[in-house]
């Protein structure tokens, strides 16, 4: 229970991370493109994996908590594109690159396309 606690806290400090970040980089570099979006993606990708290599799975006891506070709390409510980028590399270490590729290419198409049906079929819906 206490690992969930943990998540909950990291998660709440990783999306105010995400909101702080996002409304820096719309002030410096404006709104023109997703800006802020796109150095979150990155910046959180970079962090996890940094994470992933100090705390591996196997890692000694009590590593848990803290991969799941930083890794799933904080990471995850700062981006979820992190856990989808450590998820691809994992993919593609353990030597399984079409089920990489897939992953990849997939989630951006059907990502896109949800987000599309999503809108439009509400849109559609509401009037």
């Amino acid at each position: 229970m206490l690992t969930y606690v943990w998540i909950a806290i990291g998660s709440a400090l990783g999306g105010v991370g995400r909101y702080a970040m996002s409304g820096l980089s719309a002030r410096y570099f404006g709104e023109n493109f997703p800006w802020g979006t796109f150095a979150v993606n990155v910046s959180g990708s970079l962090a996890i994996g940094v994470l992933a290599a100090l705390l591996p799975a196997e890692a000694r006891p009590g590593a848990d908590q803290a991969r799941a506070f930083l890794m799933i709390g904080i990471c995850g409510g700062f981006t979820t594109f992190s856990s989808f980028s450590l998820e691809t590399l994992n993919l593609a270490r353990n030597g399984d690159w079409p089920a990489a590729a897939g992953y990849t290419l997939g989630s951006v198409v059907l990502c896109l396309a949800a987000v599309c049906l999503g809108y439009f079929g509400t849109l559609a819906l509401s009037r």
